[in-house]
């Protein structure tokens, strides 16, 4: 089957399942608890995608305070942010921060600047060599910010929905990359060099499939019609369905044999 093609499900098993996850979804957002002052706070990278999403979601689980960290930084698929307050509305955060850096300063990215974005491309391709959807030091930029307000808190522990195996040529989703940072922010910190604490990234998609990681979401209840992938998204979030983000996200679902509940345009902008 094509990716993103028609799922071949009877309507009633479908019905079925939809029936399941709307209830996973309420036991989410009432099950987990409500937020109190007795939680241990984490600051967590929200981007407003699926995997990001997902991350939010398991930090609650996991038996956190959520304090959400979004940015504007001049990406080109801006629809992203909106997606992120639903995200953090519906799932439940102690506070979320928007924070505005320019990135299309330096450019030398498809997100930030005039270069064609790849199509089309083979799934087998995807991951191989560096992407030129990579965006030069990103992921240490945020999780600059996450640390400098996790100190603030007086919190220990952060979370980035970093995934090593299909994003493999991003250098900033590797392990190696995530233990050194974590090594680095406790040498960089107050409270690291006082003693009072330590510093912890957690990666919990780090070694998932994105159908993995869509699996795991679903069992915990997740409304990822929420969510906006695309990286060249309409100002809508319409998905392109063309764009290395949306196919693997169209793969993923359909590895798990349900429809994707992102709305895809039909034709490019």
């Amino acid at each position: 089957m094509p990716i993103g093609g028609r799922l071949d499900h009877d309507e009633t098993a479908v019905q079925i399942r939809k029936n399941k996850h709307e209830q996973k979804t309420t036991s989410l957002y009432t099950e987990i608890g409500k937020l109190t002052t007795n939680m241990k706070k984490a600051i967590v990278l929200l981007s407003g995608g699926l995997d990001s999403a997902t991350t939010l979601a398991i930090a609650r689980s996991d038996g956190f305070e959520p304090y959400a960290l979004t940015f504007r930084y001049g990406q080109r698929h801006e629809a992203e942010i909106d997606a992120a307050r639903r995200v953090a509305a519906a799932i439940g955060v102690a506070q979320h921060i928007i924070v505005d850096i320019d990135l299309r300063q330096f450019g030398g990215s498809a997100l930030t600047a005039n270069i064609a974005l790849p199509r089309d491309r083979p799934i087998d391709d995807i991951g191989h060599g560096i992407p030129v959807t990579y965006v030069p030091a990103r992921n240490t930029i945020f999780l600059s910010f996450a640390l400098a307000w996790a100190e603030v808190l007086v919190s220990s522990d952060i979370y980035i929905g970093v995934n090593a195996l299909d994003y493999s040529g991003y250098p900033d989703c590797r392990p190696e990359y995530i233990e050194a940072y974590q090594r680095m922010a406790n040498l960089a910190t107050k409270v690291g060099v006082e003693g009072q604490t330590q510093v912890a990234i957690h990666t919990p998609l780090l070694h998932l499939s994105k159908a993995d990681i869509i699996r795991h979401g679903l069992e915990i209840g997740i409304d990822y019609g929420m969510t906006v992938t695309c990286y060249d998204s309409s100002p809508a979030g319409d998905a392109c369905g063309q764009c290395d983000a949306c196919l693997l996200r169209r793969q993923g679902f359909a590895q798990n044999g349900i429809a994707d509940p992102a709305r895809y345009r039909a034709t490019p902008l």
